[in-house]
């Protein structure tokens, strides 16, 4: 996530520390006891999460074993080990329908859902808001809008794997057809400091049903 806005990375760091905290937040305010982290990367969201008592079984998903063994190595560091009982890590797709991750009471796509091929979304929707099922669901994502004020010419992408970005116009549209496909309610939220003209650099549904 640091690979745009060359010599902005401390302003990088900030929004995604900013992203973690409003994760945390909204997932208390839920009063989310059971969280999935799909496309958990690294293992930062984990950590946080570990670290709060409040929080009584969290699963980490990756299809990269890479990324799997940093976010084992950074958990073990900080004294969450990956062990299986209140942590655990999976080598996962979300795109696909396990019934291993049913019943979570939250599932979290922190800046994922744009490494996903667009041919791929509607397989993606109909794992986690038709299969899974959690009562809350949260996906932040790029504004494309925001890019601009990041320093990006027209048309690049902020980071090499992604598959897209949208503005926020077309986010609001794809993120109101799946919760009316699914039975959900969804709001909208925005990350970071907001221009009136471009919006906030991350955007952030919040999918909620009963």
């Amino acid at each position: 996530m640091k690979q745009y806005a060359p010599g902005r990375d401390d302003e990088v760091t900030s929004l995604h520390e900013e992203r973690l905290e409003k994760i945390v937040q909204v997932l208390r305010q839920h009063r989310a006891e059971t969280v999935l982290d799909l496309g958990c990367g690294a293992g930062e969201l984990l950590a946080r999460l570990a670290s709060e008592p409040a929080f009584r079984q969290i699963v980490g998903l990756d299809i990269s074993p890479a990324a799997l063994s940093t976010a084992r190595d950074l958990l073990e560091r900080l004294g969450h080990p990956a062990d299986g009982r209140r942590l655990s890590l999976s080598h996962a797709s979300f795109t696909e329908a396990s019934d291993d991750f049913r019943g979570f009471d939250a599932a979290v796509m922190l800046e994922t859902l744009e490494h996903i091929d667009p041919q791929r979304l509607s397989v993606l929707e109909k794992a986690v808001f038709g299969h899974f099922r959690p009562r809350l669901v949260m996906v932040t994502t790029p504004n494309r809008e925001y890019n601009v004020l990041h320093g990006l010419p027209q048309g690049t992408l902020r980071h090499r794997d992604h598959r897209f970005e949208w503005d926020r116009a077309r986010f609001r549209q794809w993120a109101t057809g799946v919760a009316g496909r699914h039975g959900y309610q969804v709001t909208f939220d925005a990350i970071g400091p907001v221009d009136p003209l471009y919006g906030s650099s991350t955007q952030m549904a919040v999918f909620s049903c009963h």
